[in-house]
């Protein structure tokens, strides 16, 4: 089975709530892993809230993404 975000919440400071098609609830605080210059505009909290799921994972209006398979393995 392919890992997939259905859902994403933004829950506080770098911090999501993703629920993931295999029907886990998990929570990820994605500060440590905002490195390199497509990250930089997403340690702007405003610009964080901006993301939207698509192409079965999260993405910001710049194109920063995170894989679904990163996103569920280091979440809570």
């Amino acid at each position: 089975m392919f890992i997939e975000v259905i859902k994403a919440q933004y829950v506080g400071l770098y911090t999501l709530r993703l629920w993931f098609n295999d029907h886990t609830e998990k929570v990820i605080n994605l500060k440590k892993y905002l490195k390199g210059e497509i990250y930089q505009p997403l340690k702007s909290d405003d610009f964080f809230r901006k993301f939207q799921i698509k192409f079965n994972t999260i993405e910001w209006p710049n194109g920063a993404d995170f894989a679904p398979e990163f996103l569920y393995a280091n979440a809570e």
